[in-house]
């Protein structure tokens, strides 16, 4: 993971009327000192007080976040903005920062207005960017450079990489402990590996070892290994920064355990980051609680299709998987109901086999779904809703928990808290049942991917079964021409 967006250039020469143009500053709203101290778990002593005043100039030094999020990463384009997990990559990194309780104000420096409304959005401030900083050929501390003149007011600096989804507040308080009570100018993130390293061999000169020795080769356990860098944040002050470095002075660092460090540098990286982030990255300081699910029957457990057979009777399409992920949020005490627009017996089937309250000819699906929040003495916090249609919007913006598949009509995918990897009908529902379970009530579950990945504990039959009938179907879609023969599975 690097920390740089290029060669070391010259110092950008940037005139202080011509950062003035960049923009008005944000107003910014100082945490609260004693619930910032509490969170890295200690209490300034006067001697601490005097030497903060000492080394800043003032008793309670200004704390800044600054992520560099600009628009034009070359590996993944636009990937600061991409969604994660179901929030934009930026957001995991700004919640992280907004729930540590020790920043008093979070920044965002980009020069994109998608990126800067992202930023807003997830509750960050957004400094523009210069075109001069923004440019291939420009590292991190020019940019940072850049809004550290812009602010002066800022006397500590936390310069956290969008690209480290998986940072916990945690991480943030154990190196801003360092900053403050152990006096360091500088901490930065490290993890420990345990590789053996060559040089490249250029001109025919044979390979030689960097850091062992091959006659004695030791084994992973015998040798503690080497501290790498992984670029998660750097935090140095102010007048670190300003003599053009980003780690000096007194230096420490901080070693993460391995499951929080995530490369994303590539389209490849980005189906591991997820499943990475999924189970060790932060979710939030008070995790959603779902007790009631309701999806939009068609495009969610349905595929949305409708086939018309010779003899003139409706075929209509699902994953078993699908039905499986419904089941495992049942047996774990969640309500599940359905919603539909229209009238048909299919529907009817599928709720009778779920034991799911079902509500057909549907066009107030709010006010019905209310009616089901009263009468279960819920709030709107407590419900997860599957949409795919202009008509979910309601819906969608309601609900604690929102969710759609990836070919949900665009609107709907943008308001959406989670967009499934997955099409209607087509494993999104499952997904969107395992995200409540895993992610929202810490349930373990096996990872849904494919079909291949299924094993004898994710069936309600024997796999021998499933196998034969998935010839049949093709690819597990199960098309329903008579109702006895789904209510027979």
């Amino acid at each position: 993971m690097s920390s740089s967006e290029g060669p070391e250039p010259k110092k950008p020469r940037t005139s202080s009327s011509e950062l003035q143009t960049l923009g008005k500053m944000n107003s910014l709203s100082k945490t609260d000192p004693e619930l910032r101290y509490k969170r890295m778990g200690f209490e300034p002593t006067p001697e601490l007080r005097a030497e903060w005043k000492r080394r800043f100039g003032k008793e309670e030094p200004h704390i800044a976040t600054l992520i560099l999020a600009r628009g034009g990463s070359k590996g993944i384009p636009m990937k600061n903005n991409k969604k994660l997990g179901g929030l934009e990559l930026i957001g995991w990194v700004i919640r992280a920062a907004l729930d540590s309780d020790i920043m008093d104000s979070i920044w965002v420096s980009t020069d994109h207005d998608d990126i800067a409304a992202t930023a807003r959005r997830c509750g960050a401030q957004v400094h523009r960017r210069s075109a001069e900083v923004s440019q291939d050929t420009c590292n991190s501390w020019v940019t940072i450079d850049e809004f550290v003149r812009y602010h002066p007011e800022v006397d500590i600096i936390v310069d956290i990489q969008a690209t480290s989804p998986c940072l916990h507040p945690f991480h943030l308080h154990d190196g801003m402990r360092l900053t403050l009570k152990d006096g360091y100018d500088s901490v930065f993130t490290v993890v420990r590996r345990h590789g053996f390293r060559w040089t490249d061999p250029k001109w025919g000169i044979q390979p030689f070892p960097l850091n062992f020795d091959p006659a004695k080769r030791p084994r992973r356990q015998e040798w503690a290994g080497e501290i790498v860098e992984n670029g998660a944040y750097y935090m140095m002050t102010r007048d670190v920064e300003q003599q053009g470095l980003m780690q000096g002075g007194k230096m420490a660092y901080l070693v993460m355990d391995p499951e929080y460090g995530v490369d994303i540098d590539t389209d490849l990286d980005w189906e591991i980051a997820e499943q990475r982030l999924f189970r060790f990255g932060y979710h939030g300081r008070t995790p959603k609680t779902v007790k009631l699910v309701v999806v939009n029957i068609d495009g969610t457990l349905l595929d949305g299709q409708v086939q018309v057979s010779p003899t003139g009777e409706e075929l209509r399409s699902f994953k078993t998987t699908d039905i499986v992920g419904v089941q495992q949020l049942q047996e774990n005490g969640i309500e599940f109901r359905v919603v539909a627009e229209g009238d048909n017996e299919v529907q009817r089937a599928l709720a009778d086999k779920l034991s799911a309250k079902l509500e057909e000819n549907c066009t107030d699906k709010l006010t019905v779904i209310d009616a089901w929040r009263q009468e279960l003495g819920l709030e709107w916090k407590d419900i997860g809703y599957m949409g795919y249609d202009i008509s979910d919007m309601t819906c969608i913006k309601k609900a604690g928990m929102s969710a759609c598949p990836s070919d949900a009509y665009a609107a709907i995918q943008k308001h959406s808290h989670f967009i499934s990897t997955y099409r209607g009908g087509q494993g999104a529902l499952r997904e969107f049942c395992e995200q409540i379970l895993k992610h929202v009530h810490g349930i373990k579950m096996k990872t849904y991917t494919l079909l291949a990945d299924r094993t004898t504990d994710d069936f309600p039959e024997p796999v021998s079964t499933w196998l034969a009938r998935q010839s049949q179907t093709g690819q597990g879609g199960e098309h329903l021409s008579l109702v006895e023969r789904f209510k027979s599975l």
